[in-house]
């Protein structure tokens, strides 16, 4: 009598920027055996710590954490390098016995791993991009509104290069970039547990607030100073958004320190909303309030 194979269980644990999932992750892995992937499109770069909010050595309360530091920030880091990479880590841990823990804020890289999505590989077309960088960043975002409203509403409205690829896809295959997605079926050949940590506007908020500031006074600044010496362009340093955007407004003299935490602190929220713009497409998602919770649900899946 042949038995049929049960696919292997994944704990997946995510949340907008500043909820605390990689504490939740690192409890719930230290009590069932687990190990974490990183799902952060920025955490993968060496040097970026601070303003990234990686999870340093003495956090990780001796988990293994895979996924972070595999990438020069001078380099571009794909989607599709993550699922490779992500995907071999995967087989590793199932190999000796541990529970994979995928823990991040990156709704696509997320979702591009554990469904195996097969997303469009649209070559640099360099005229197009040409004529799209004359442009200002808000004829960019209005004209991306007009052709592909979906991902206008998830894509950060300041990042010129977000904008240039995004337009760059609608008008090469004449489908948004989200319709290709979509396209993806939401199949696995893993047996997932999806845990979102879920806040209120009002707590998430001041979390934001407050994490900003401790990282500001950490040394957020002197971090991007090291980056532009490691040789990295202003341009570059913007295209990483939100934290490296607006310290490198500052050191070149654009706005304040006061005006930069000002615009970080609100840029900061804006995209944790589109994170959980993101997130709340799934309705397989168990979202819960305490670390209790969490544990109950893994330790039922588990069995």
């Amino acid at each position: 009598m042949s038995s049929i194979k049960k696919p292997p269980r994944i704990l997946v644990v995510l949340g907008p920027t500043a909820s605390g999932k990689s504490a939740l992750a690192i409890r719930l892995a230290r009590k069932f055996r687990g190990e974490i992937i990183s799902a952060d499109s920025r955490q993968v770069y060496r040097g970026m710590d601070i303003g990234t909010g990686k999870t340093m050595r003495k956090e990780m309360a001796g988990v293994p954490h895979h996924l972070l530091d595999v990438a020069s920030p001078k380099q571009k880091f794909t989607v599709t390098r993550y699922q490779k990479l992500a995907g071999k880590v995967i087989k590793d841990i199932l190999k000796r016995g541990k529970l994979p823990i995928v823990c991040g804020g990156t709704g696509l890289y997320i979702d591009a791993l554990i469904y195996d999505w097969k997303l469009p590989e649209v070559k640099p077309n360099w005229r197009l991009r040409g004529e799209l960088e004359k442009k200002s960043i808000g004829e960019l975002f209005r004209r991306l509104e007009k052709l592909d409203p979906k991902r206008a509403t998830e894509i950060d409205r300041h990042n010129r290069r977000r904008l240039v690829r995004a337009l760059e896809i609608v008008i090469t295959t004449g489908q948004s970039s989200h319709s290709n997605i979509l396209q993806n079926v939401r199949m696995s050949e893993y047996n997932v547990l999806k845990i979102g940590v879920k806040l209120s506007d009002e707590e998430l908020k001041r979390r934001i607030k407050n994490r900003l500031l401790a990282r500001v006074k950490r040394g957020m600044v002197r971090e991007v100073k090291q980056l532009r010496a490691q040789g990295l362009s202003w341009n570059r340093l913007d295209s990483f958004g939100l934290e490296y955007r607006w310290v490198s407004k500052f050191l070149r003299g654009e706005i304040s320190r006061s005006e930069m935490i000002e615009k970080l602190n609100s840029e900061i929220w804006h995209y944790a909303k589109r994170q959980m713009t993101w997130f709340k497409r799934d309705k397989n998602m168990k979202w819960i309030l305490k670390s209790s919770e969490a544990e109950g649900l893994t330790r039922g899946f588990l069995r």
